[in-house]
């Protein structure tokens, strides 16, 4: 045993395993693991990647202050609002440092992001992982686990993995229900894809008072999960404490200039949100007629659910045996489900045949 040892927290920590992406002896393989956008990356976003290439010797702007006015204008917010970061993970690890700590508590529902979870433990607090109904987050059950030393609660809404969507009405009955020093942080990494009238990403929270944050990913809808890119909108006084711990030059310059091209692509994200909408419905209904339950989704994926985890696992090698790689979900408690993420036309339609054919086997076994 080492005598230099970490605080004890850390070593509580299971590492992240990000989506598989590579199989042994397939020679096609299509990833559905990662909740990727699937039609790849915006072509401008792609050149103004490459038109950078000639100037990777310069520092990037510090305050991101271009990504920060095309943001502005993009979602009708207030630019000096935005703090933007190396993925929506850090600045989630940054406001979690920032606010938590030793003798503090973080509320998050039973199947809510890991990274809640990881970034809170590294910080010291006690994570606290409040029971689901129907795999959707609790408003009551999640009021009810707060207590005098919580000063953090997270909601992914649309939820990663289940699908799960509060509508703005009880998200502001939550944020109604914590007191002033309790930070509700709302993560909306898939709030393009949602056409349902009665979301809001958190905007009017975040612009009604001083204790909400709203955190956005390029990585979803906009493709550009390679070049890890992602923003939070925030009351004042949290961007001050943000931009005082975010590193220097935390968000790097060929990002900064793909982000802004990806926001202006023309047509690109109505593109992305009809297919979505279309194929979710159409795998979710091919895989129940096959006999699979799948949850209800407002993301780019869906979470089909094989009632134990011995099925499930067997489906999951069925599918790589096609090539085709998923997500298991044994990280997040739901070792009976698989999360799929909804791809190409073509994608879905081979995951639907593939899981037809399995379960037809499988129930003449």
């Amino acid at each position: 045993m080492p005598s230099l040892l970490p605080r004890p927290t850390i070593l509580s920590i299971e590492p992240y395993v990000g989506g598989e992406s590579k199989l042994p002896g397939v020679n096609r393989i299509v990833k559905l693991s990662s909740n990727e956008g699937a039609f790849g990356v915006p072509p401008a976003a792609k050149a103004a990647y490459a038109e950078l290439a000639g100037e990777l010797h310069r520092y990037p702007d510090g305050s991101a202050a271009p990504l920060r006015a095309a943001l502005g204008a993009r979602f009708k917010l207030d630019p000096a609002k935005i703090v933007c970061g190396n993925g929506s993970d850090e600045i989630i690890a940054h406001l979690i440092l920032a606010f938590g700590g030793e003798g503090t508590e973080l509320v998050m529902s039973a199947h809510g992001f890991v990274m809640y979870d990881i970034a809170g433990r590294y910080a010291g607090c006690q994570v606290i992982k409040v029971p689901e109904k129907n795999l959707t987050a609790d408003v009551d059950a999640m009021l009810a686990a707060v207590g005098p030393r919580t000063r953090l609660m997270f909601l992914a809404n649309p939820n990663n993995p289940t699908g799960s969507l509060l509508p703005a009405a009880e998200v502001a009955r939550l944020r109604a229900g914590l007191r002033e020093d309790v930070l509700l942080v709302l993560d909306s990494a898939y709030a393009e894809y949602v056409t349902r009238p009665d979301y809001d990403p958190g905007t009017a929270l975040v612009e009604a008072g001083t204790n909400t944050v709203m955190t956005r990913t390029f990585s979803k809808v906009f493709g550009l999960g390679g070049v890890r890119l992602g923003w939070c909108y925030a009351p004042a006084h949290v961007v001050d404490v943000l931009n005082r711990v975010r590193g220097p030059f935390n968000v790097n310059a060929p990002a900064m200039a793909a982000g802004i091209a990806a926001l202006a692509e023309p047509g690109w994200v109505e593109k992305s949100v009809a297919h979505n909408a279309e194929w979710r419905a159409k795998l979710s209904s091919a895989l129940t007629a096959a006999g699979i339950t799948v949850h209800p989704s407002e993301g780019n994926f869906i979470l089909a659910d094989f009632a134990t985890a011995a099925r499930a696992k067997a489906a999951d090698a069925a599918l790589k045996a096609r090539g085709l790689i998923v997500r298991a979900m044994g990280a997040y408690s739901l070792p009976q489900c698989l999360r799929i993420t909804v791809g190409t036309a073509e994608e879905c339609t081979m995951v639907a045949d593939t899981l037809a054919a399995f379960m037809q086997s499988a129930d003449a076994a």
